[in-house]
């Protein structure tokens, strides 16, 4: 099994910048990538980046591409996102995700989720 557990949400204003982090323990060397997805009241969870085990290759919504970045840190077994330019639509809870082949938009696909943080952008 894994576990995870998210941090760094909060409440920002619009424009500003926060950075989350997921912390992976257990069965780590399993995890193949990682993802954040977001779920805001009464929408469904969306996906919004994920990173590769390997080369680290990164995949974004287009809803925040060039605003947020994924990366990671192994000897941390943590991942990062970094939030830029937020806006108040970015306001939802971020779930960190693990799984152990699958890294696209799919939540579906994830075997292994956080509790989530709160991110709540003001306009």
């Amino acid at each position: 099994q894994v576990q995870l557990v998210e941090s760094g949400g909060g409440l920002v204003q619009t424009g500003g910048s926060l950075r989350l982090s997921c912390t992976a323990s257990g069965r780590t060397y399993s995890i193949y990538a990682m993802g954040w997805f977001r779920q805001a009241p009464g929408k469904e969870r969306e996906f919004v980046a994920a990173i590769a085990r390997g080369v680290g290759s990164t995949y974004y919504a287009d809803s925040v591409k060039g605003r947020f970045t994924i990366s990671r840190d192994n000897a941390k077994n943590t991942v990062y996102l970094q939030m830029n330019s937020l806006k108040p639509e970015d306001t939802a809870v971020y779930y960190c995700a693990a799984d152990r082949d699958y890294s696209g938009s799919n939540y579906h696909q994830y075997d292994y989720w956080g509790q989530g943080t709160q991110v709540t952008v003001s306009s």
